[in-house]
């Protein structure tokens, strides 16, 4: 007889896993699944809100949808590469990141992908409460005072909380209802939309226009496709969190494809909040003063009155859907920083702390300006990061050891990735040049502007040009001053040179004691 597999645990079950490598039998996910978790967590209000940033900016709705088209599609090709780590290596980027920034470089992907979680996070609770918060006051006459805006945002961030901590399957299980619902509520929102929806809006970038206001139009152009661009690569430090479940044998090309193809369906919300914000610009123009825009009441505001109930729960399922994708990531990463803490309790811990900026945020200080600034520097710190993990993968044709990476995590020291004691300088010079780079030509009107940002006519060239310093600088170190020839595993380096050094032998305390070298020969 063929041996029985194991059996699936149940969706209350608490996840044990941290960021160990995931055994294979447990390893039962597929593409299709890191397709509806990376889709779910976009298919939301703040995706909605991102795609009403180029009407915010002046565009007309055929010029918006050029830039979201362009920033989506760079987004997804930027990102997908990205999945490929948690398959090869059964655990998440940050960890898998040791290979090219060292055993305790390794924390730069880690706290990189916390600060990111807890701002999108705020984000998703700021903008779903405020939805659940406007449509129970048209409907019910709820009073939209300050203890109704506390109990939305106390009640959905508990719920998603309840949900990380559960673990994977049951958050795979969430947002597999998500997916569907979420969609099919959007589909919704183009019927009743669809009577005041004019394609022809023109914006402010007219030929009657002024010159000045002419003269703003690429950067207004640019400016908005790179804040559509910066959704797909807000999620390029957690893919390895949701892949890592998927088999190491599975067909590399399909977990890219799904990668890919979940962002190409971020259209959907990217296209209801474009559509949305022509009406309300439009029948409202007061909700889009860039001054002071609030997307979601001028949604409320122009909706048919049978579309209040869907709003809500359009609101509470994408919310719950992006919070817990990001949440989940953050407490996944602190327990990779902190070995002593669980997953569970590492993702409390943060939990606890996100709830207490999201309050103080909202009724302390004012800081949605300061939370999207916040998000955008955090994306151009990150995508140097993720140009240093794509093209390591390619220099060592996907190859890694997978326990010369959980040196940092069982407290030990040595191994393939020990470099220069636990740092490898090459990757974090390329991550910290081109992260620099990039925060000083950022041009952010009204919010953030680098030294260098206005060098570049007003156009915020901050985020490309922090791409390319990235990919140049990293591979030129590694031609200048090669990498030893142990890293690269059996068939050798693509592209760059190798160095004939000694491996040191994994030792340290891990439960007790010295652990054996099992990575100091090459195969």
């Amino acid at each position: 007889m063929s041996p029985q597999p194991p059996p699936q645990p149940s969706l209350t079950e608490v996840e044990a896993h941290g960021v160990e490598r995931i055994p294979d039998a447990d390893r039962t996910a597929s593409p299709f699944d890191l397709f509806r978790l990376a889709f779910g967590g976009a298919n939301t209000f703040s995706t909605c809100v991102l795609g009403a940033f180029p009407i915010l900016f002046g565009l007309s709705f055929l010029q918006g949808l050029a830039a979201t088209l362009l920033g989506v599609i760079t987004g997804a090709l930027i990102l997908c590469p990205m999945a490929l780590f948690g398959p090869v290596n059964g655990t998440n980027n940050a960890v898998s990141s040791s290979a090219h920034l060292g055993v305790h470089g390794r924390v730069v992907g880690s706290f990189l992908s916390l600060l990111t979680a807890v701002a999108f996070f705020s984000l998703s609770v700021w903008s779903s409460g405020d939805a659940l918060v406007g449509g129970a006051h048209r409907l019910f006459g709820v009073e939209r005072g300050d203890l109704s805006y506390a109990v939305a945002y106390a009640l959905f961030a508990g719920l998603v909380l309840a949900v990380c901590v559960y673990g994977f399957r049951f958050m795979l299980f969430v947002n597999k209802i998500a997916v569907t619902s979420a969609t099919l509520l959007f589909l919704l929102g183009a019927f009743a939309f669809a009577g005041d929806f004019d394609p022809s809006y023109a914006g402010v970038f007219t030929e009657s226009a002024d010159p000045a206001t002419q003269a703003l139009f690429w950067p207004s152009f640019i400016g908005s496709a790179l804040i559509v661009l910066s959704n797909p690569v807000s999620f390029g430090a957690f893919l390895g969190d949701w892949s890592r479940y998927i088999p190491a044998s599975t067909p590399r090309r399909r977990v890219v494809g799904a990668a890919f193809l979940s962002q190409l369906a971020t259209l959907l919300p990217f296209l209801f909040g474009l559509t949305t914000a022509s009406v309300i610009a439009t029948k409202a123009p007061e909700y889009v003063d860039p001054a002071a825009p609030d997307f979601v009441g001028g949604l409320l505001a122009i909706s048919p009155s049978w579309f209040f109930l869907p709003v809500c729960l359009l609101a509470l399922i994408g919310g719950l859907s992006t919070g817990t994708t990001s949440l989940y990531g953050t407490g996944l990463d602190f327990s990779s920083v902190f070995p002593r803490l669980s997953r569970v309790r590492a993702t409390v811990l943060v939990g606890v702390v996100a709830v207490v900026f999201i309050f103080a945020g909202r009724f302390a200080l004012d800081l949605v300006q300061s939370i999207s600034t916040f998000a955008t520097m955090i994306v151009t710190c990150t995508t140097p990061w993720m140009v240093v993990m794509m093209l390591g993968y390619w220099t060592r044709r996907g190859w890694y050891d997978p326990e010369a990476l959980q040196v940092f995590n069982r407290r030990q020291r040595g191994g393939r990735y020990w470099f220069a004691h636990g740092w490898n300088w090459r990757g974090m010079t390329a991550w910290w040049v081109a992260a620099a780079v990039g925060v000083l030509f950022t041009n952010i009107p009204g919010q953030f502007v680098g030294p260098l940002g206005g060098l570049a006519g007003g156009v915020d060239i901050g985020l490309p040009l922090s791409l390319a310093v990235a990919a140049v600088l990293f591979l030129t170190l590694l031609w200048l001053f090669p990498e030893p020839r142990a890293v690269y595993g059996p068939e050798g380096a693509r592209l760059v040179r190798t160095a004939e050094v000694p491996v040191p032998p994994i030792t340290g305390a891990d439960a007790g004691g010295e652990v054996p070298d099992r990575t100091a020969r090459v195969g």
